[in-house]
């Protein structure tokens, strides 16, 4: 099993940032995935997976985050989790699209 390692830099696109709901969303969906997921702003990582952790980074519209993986699927939850940010796309929206990707 391979434990590669992805990261990226995305941009708060909601207009009320990541507050409760979309914080929820965010750790719902890295929980999906079996690699380790934190989320850096400025000088401060957190958990990825906790809502507690992601909401502490008190992310508002504009903010810049880095999202890092580590695991077998780091890539495939970097770019789920990135995409939901940037758009402020839905649980369900992104789970689709990456299950579509992955069967076919």
């Amino acid at each position: 099993m391979s434990n590669s390692m992805a990261s990226r830099d995305v941009v708060i696109a909601n207009p009320q940032g990541l507050h409760a709901r979309p914080a929820d969303l965010f750790s719902r969906l890295a929980s999906r995935f079996d690699s380790t997921v934190e989320v850096v702003k400025d000088k401060q990582r957190v958990d990825g997976k906790s809502i507690l952790d992601v909401l502490m980074l008190a992310a508002v519209q504009g903010t810049t985050l880095t999202i890092v993986a580590t695991g077998a699927d780091a890539n495939e939850a970097v770019e789920a989790l990135a995409r939901m940010v940037e758009e402020y796309r839905t649980l369900e929206e992104v789970t689709d699209e990456t299950t579509k990707k992955q069967t076919g």
